[in-house]
């Protein structure tokens, strides 16, 4: 994306929540976002989720040009189901809906085969080793219900997850398998992953750490760097 700019409403009520943003996400590469609560973090989410519309700007989702200055597509929603796998804080699971119906649900909206969407299902939950595949939400722990929504992100084999602070809920073993699940997906996948988070223990983890401030990027650097700058 490239000069993106996301305002609400006008004149003294007017609040910029970003302000020219220009940001990069490569196939496999796993970033994290972070900064101060209100700097924009959840807003630039949405935008790129095709969720919130911007004010100004372009953007580009595999090379394709999807907003410049409007959206270019009138099929948001297909795009989103199909290129775009969302991780919240929360998992968000359907209660009624056993791991594998969950996941498998994903695939459904997208037009598979209940039958097809089943048999991938489990497979996906195998391939985080997710045994407890007939279970219900309430009878799963926060991490193992984290991996469910981790499994139905990726169900439609998206280019992009977008993970809104995904280990918050979670103590710092659980956070650390969250991670190592994300950059499984960055690297096997060949997903463009990026965490918004405050967990500072799971910085180091990242190819890249993007800070902003007041709707800004103020600074991209390396873990390595962004520790020692913290030190």
């Amino acid at each position: 994306m490239h000069g993106i700019s996301t305002h609400f409403g006008a004149g003294p009520t007017r609040v910029d929540a970003l302000i020219d943003i220009d940001l990069r996400v490569d196939a496999g590469e796993l970033v994290g976002l972070r900064g101060p609560s209100g700097c924009g973090k959840s807003t630039l989410l949405n935008v790129i989720g095709c969720v919130t519309e911007p004010s100004e700007g372009e953007m580009r989702i595999d090379d394709e040009p999807v907003y410049d200055r409007r959206w270019l597509r009138r099929d948001l929603r297909r795009l989103r189901l199909t290129r775009i796998g969302f991780i919240f804080q929360t998992h968000n699971l359907l209660p009624f809906l056993t791991a594998t119906e969950n996941v498998a649900e994903a695939m459904e909206l997208n037009g598979v085969k209940p039958r097809e969407a089943r048999e991938r299902a489990i497979a996906l939950l195998d391939y985080f080793e997710m045994r407890q595949v007939n279970a219900y939400p309430s009878e799963l722990s926060g991490g193992m219900a984290q991996r469910v929504a981790i499994a139905r992100a990726i169900a439609n084999t998206p280019h992009i997850i977008l993970a809104d602070e995904p280990t918050a809920p979670l103590d710092s073993a659980r956070a650390q398998a969250v991670i190592d699940l994300l950059t499984r997906i960055a690297r096997e996948q060949r997903a463009a992953v990026l965490v918004v988070t405050h967990d500072a223990s799971i910085f180091h983890r990242f190819d890249r750490l993007v800070s902003m401030r007041d709707g800004r990027i103020e600074a991209q650097t390396t873990p390595a760097v962004s520790e020692t700058a913290n030190a």
